[in-house]
């Protein structure tokens, strides 16, 4: 009876005596209330910092690409390094979602919801900077190989560029109807208990006629497991991809074959870390506890511990090759240009290995791993950290030319580089606040099909009902043992 229950020993994933209508209270209310002064703060705050990244952008836009500090051998600046830690930052909840739905990880369903809606925003804001960066932003269409009236004139498909725009658009479709489909269950409750019509209307029609049907469930469960499948190859393939913008070029520093998983292990070390960073507060400002556990804080810094480490492993191999190949051009960039503590650059790498090798080693402590300050001044050090590592990539690689004639002034950036970076926050954070506010950021059906097996009340109960089999069956024994021993006398 008891097999379909998980183990004792597993820490239960939902804290406290809930039912399943309990569930539903604790998740859906704050969608119902009205927002609070903090809500609001916040939100501006947001507004305000998207706003200055319109302006930033229209200046670029308007005046062209001289706005930024770019010069002659840096011809990528802030705006590919904040590319890259853009689409990192999305890597997490694509695999939260796909790969640990696969390999039926319960421990998922209290933070993939969040972590799914921080790729697609993550995404969104990834996607402007390549667009930007061209300058002639008009000129955007020439990426999509369409049908056109251009005669022979296609696009480049050697770029790698052109591959991110593939890839990034599939991973953000993907992500987007892996998202929503997961909300279709939680838009009908929301809908099923809305006081008002316009509420009522409004989420009937996001919830695209819901009832809960057996036909329905069947739907929604083939539905996940087919795009969990296509997302699979999808978290792997999208930052091999960005990494291809460095590794096939031959500029030293970028031209190496361990960009590809080490870019990937990047990208889920710091996707991790973002969303520790945003469920920590969600879980304080909506009481959530019971269902973000530090049981779940925990599996996820195991994660972060294990990709550091993969990070750190990647870096030494780096130094390793600039010295082993005797290439004096990778020794030189690698050797001096980063590693060396008093070159230009010196404390970016040194920031990056301190944040990203050093630091998340305090998750071998088991006591660190489960302290909730600790996991949210880490989330913030490691994504610190991996914009750094991204900086360190491009501008140190690119910033001394083979001629030292051509070599660049100390590269910093002008306030429109910085506005535009600001900008994405803004828009990130006012997605997220109205997420937050508006959408279940816990997927009750989930947290609903997870409760019976790993529920802590449901924990308790099935271990005395063990608990009681286990006498009963130890009585029933020693009495068979009794009866044989008669009859053989």
């Amino acid at each position: 009876m008891h097999l379909k229950y998980e183990s004792q020993l597993r820490e239960p994933l939902v804290k406290g005596n809930k039912n399943y209508h309990q569930v539903t209270e604790d998740i859906i209310s704050p969608i119902e209330a009205k927002p609070t002064t903090l809500w609001y703060v916040g939100f501006y705050i947001a507004v305000a910092l998207l706003m200055f990244g319109v302006y930033s952008v229209y200046r670029e836009v308007t005046y062209g690409i001289g706005q930024w500090n770019l010069n002659k051998t840096i011809g990528w600046g802030w705006d590919i390094t904040n590319f890259v830690w853009w689409v990192g930052i999305g890597h997490a909840g694509t695999l939260i979602s796909a790969i640990l739905l696969l390999f039926r990880q319960g421990w998922r369903t209290g933070v993939n919801r969040a972590a799914e809606a921080m790729t697609i925003f993550a995404v969104m804001c990834a996607g402007q900077f390549p667009i930007f960066h061209m300058g002639r932003v008009w000129m955007a269409f020439f990426c999509l190989p369409y049908a056109n009236s251009r005669g022979p004139l296609w696009v480049n498909f050697n770029s790698p560029l052109l591959w991110d725009v593939f890839a990034i658009s599939t991973y953000f479709t993907v992500s987007l109807l892996f998202w929503y489909s997961g909300l279709l269950p939680d838009f009908a409750t929301v809908r099923d208990r809305a006081k008002t019509k316009l509420r009522k209307n409004l989420y009937g029609t996001a919830a695209f006629g819901w009832t809960g049907s057996t036909k329905h469930w069947q739907r929604h469960e083939s539905l996940s497991l087919v795009l969990a499948g296509l997302s699979t190859p999808l978290v792997l393939s999208v930052h091999t991809i960005v990494s291809f913008d460095f590794a096939t070029s031959v500029i030293p520093g970028w031209h190496t074959t361990i960009f590809p998983p080490y870019f990937v292990a990047g990208a889920i070390f710091s996707g991790f870390a973002m969303v520790q960073s945003l469920m920590l507060i969600v879980r304080k400002v909506f009481a959530l506890e019971d269902y973000i556990t530090l049981g779940h804080i925990e599996a996820m810094n195991k994660v972060i511990v294990l990709t550091g480490s993969i990070v750190g492993i990647a870096y030494l191999t780096e130094l390793f090759m600039g010295w082993y190949s005797q290439n004096k051009f990778e020794g030189y960039t690698f050797w001096y240009s980063r590693a060396y503590l008093f070159s230009p650059y010196g404390w970016s790498y040194w920031g990056m290995m301190a944040c990203n090798v050093l630091s998340p080693q305090i998750f071998w402590f088991r006591k660190m791993r489960r302290n909730v300050f600790v996991t949210f001044f880490m989330s913030v050090i490691v994504n610190i950290g991996m914009w750094f590592e991204r900086f360190v990539i491009i501008v140190t690689s690119l910033y001394r030319d083979y001629l030292p004639s051509s070599w660049s002034v100390y590269y910093s950036p002008s306030k429109y580089e910085i506005g535009f970076y600001l900008g994405t926050f803004g828009l990130f954070f006012t997605c997220f606040f109205l997420f937050a506010k508006y959408f279940p950021v816990i997927a009750v059906a989930e947290i609903k099909y997870v409760l019976k097996t790993t529920g802590d009340n449901y924990k308790e109960k099935m271990g005395h009902l063990e608990h009681a089999s286990a006498e009963v069956f130890a009585h029933s024994g020693h009495g068979h043992t009794t009866v044989d021993n008669h009859s053989s006398n």
